[in-house]
């Protein structure tokens, strides 16, 4: 009797762990939540759509025969907006991963949500330092850039070579607030100043009075933390103004090859930037840039930084996917943190355990019209910063799932 009860919980667990470890309705879904039609379109959106597709379409079934679905909608840059999208993706659509979500505010509403859902949140675009810290969940992997890594990486870059004095304009919300304050953070800590700091709206159109003020504070660098069009509309008005050419350095936080496209070359030449992907990097990143840029919409377009994560991470959790037989966030996202190796597009690659992929930094200046030798050839590599480098030390973050 004993044994023949052995054997019935034996099986019984044997089948707990088959329904447990399973592609919910035989389809794997990712949906792709971003800004299509704001101030994010050209860095993310429908570029973000064909990322995810290409990794889909690399995915090739994970040699398993397993059946991949891109679904996307735009979330407004409003929380609610894409709280709602997230929610019904979640109880209604049967939607297995959301990917991309720029907008720090957005990003931090989802990964609420998801928490301890059956949902993984690939946060390749939220730039909130929040996501792997205080409210790091174990659904969430966070790729690309994060204010901690932007603020502190940017601003030793730039002291290293002279940039003591600061002045900031910074888009009033989560992102400009978190990079503004790990660069303050930063910079004060290593005997630099911050000398004052304009706060402005999302989407603002005039920044004139702003870079007026950040004229008259005298201050070496003047910090661009914000994003999207909100930070070509400041580079462009800062070169009618001549904040470059007299004598102040530029340096944006955040910005991608797209927004330097969109300003244009002569306008944004000297430019100093931080990224994380260039597509003209190496075989590899040229490669992907050229399918890319061959896509259905796309128009020649090279991809982002944000795009290229989209890819990234997709093509990562469908990796765990075809590991583990499951597209559960609780089997899917330890066994992508269990990765550690060479990404095509980022280089030198770790997943830690509070979600953060870690891979090298670029400081990057924009080039002189006459350096530039073919389209979107617009980078030159100031300085690398390693992938042990670039991003808060593990202990630091608060996060509660660092044993």
């Amino acid at each position: 009797m004993k044994n023949l009860t052995w054997t019935l919980v034996l099986a019984a667990s044997l089948m707990s762990g088959a329904a447990s470890a399973e592609i919910s309705d035989n389809v794997v879904r990712i949906g792709v939540l971003n800004d299509i039609s704001g101030i994010f379109q050209d860095t993310n959106g429908m570029g973000s759509v064909e990322a995810a597709r290409m990794a889909a379409e690399d995915f090739n079934g994970g040699g398993k025969g397993i059946k991949v679905e891109i679904v996307y909608a735009d979330h407004q840059n409003k929380a609610d907006v894409g709280n709602a999208i997230a929610r019904k993706w979640l109880d209604v659509e049967g939607v297995d991963a959301i990917v991309d979500v720029p907008n720090s505010a957005v990003g931090l509403s989802i990964n609420t949500l998801l928490r301890d859902s059956r949902m993984t949140f690939l946060a390749s675009s939220t730039a909130s330092s929040d996501l792997t810290g205080k409210a790091c969940s174990p659904n969430t992997i966070q790729w690309v850039n994060d204010t901690w890594a932007t603020g502190n990486t940017t601003a030793a870059a730039m002291m290293s070579r002279g940039g003591k004095d600061w002045y900031f304009l910074t888009v009033d919300y989560a992102l400009g607030k978190g990079i503004e304050a790990e660069a303050q953070k930063y910079i004060e800590g290593h005997g630099g100043k911050v000398l004052g700091s304009s706060k402005h709206p999302l989407g603002t159109s005039d920044f004139a009075s702003f870079l007026l003020q950040a004229q008259n504070s005298k201050a070496q660098v003047v910090g661009l933390a914000n994003a999207g069009g909100d930070t070509i509309n400041a580079v462009k008005q800062a070169a009618e103004f001549g904040v470059q050419q007299n004598g102040q350095k530029l340096v944006a936080f955040l910005l991608f090859i797209n927004d330097v496209h969109g300003m244009g070359i002569k306008v944004a030449q000297g430019l100093q930037l931080m990224e994380a992907f260039y597509w003209d990097m190496n075989d590899d990143t040229r490669a992907f840039a050229k399918r890319f840029a061959a896509r259905p919409g796309m128009n020649g377009k090279m991809p982002s930084g944000n795009q290229a994560g989209v890819y990234a991470s997709t093509l990562a959790y469908l990796n765990a996917v075809a590991a583990t037989g499951s597209d559960n966030a609780r089997d899917a996202v330890p066994e992508m943190k269990k990765f550690k190796g060479r990404d095509k597009l980022f280089g030198d690659t770790a997943i830690r355990q509070d979600g953060r992929v870690v891979h090298p930094m670029y400081l990057f200046e924009v080039k002189k019209p006459e350096e530039s030798k073919y389209p979107y050839d617009y980078y030159k590599l100031v300085s690398t910063i390693p992938a042990d480098q670039a991003f808060r030390p593990l202990a630091e973050g608060g996060c509660e799932l660092v044993k």
